[in-house]
């Protein structure tokens, strides 16, 4: 059984459709993009799946989401100067420390 919850425009030729399906016997959430082209019409690689199991803690985190983290912030410019880049990470010093277990 697939069941079409709804899409959100990514761009003039992309949405992002999410669905409810049955996929090799795994039920889900399937949040993926559609594009309209010329060239292809249909579903891209990209994207995700929820599953069945996993949809409660995925619920519990979205509705964590507030209006007001959603707000948009007002960047004003800066002055150009002279700014020196951090070094970026190497992959073992990056973690997911500070984030909630659902």
């Amino acid at each position: 059984m697939e069941r079409d919850i709804g899409k959100i425009k990514k761009n003039d030729s992309s949405d992002i459709i999410l669905r409810v399906d049955n996929f090799a016997d795994k039920k889900g959430l399937t949040i993926r993009e559609f594009v309209t082209s010329d060239r292809y019409t249909g579903f891209t690689k990209a994207g995700v799946k929820i599953m069945a199991a996993d949809f409660p803690k995925f619920k519990e985190m979205i509705n964590s989401v507030t209006e007001e983290d959603m707000k948009a912030e007002v960047v004003t410019p800066k002055e150009p100067e002279q700014e020196t880049l951090p070094e970026p990470k190497k992959e073992e010093e990056v973690s997911s420390e500070g984030l909630p277990d659902y």
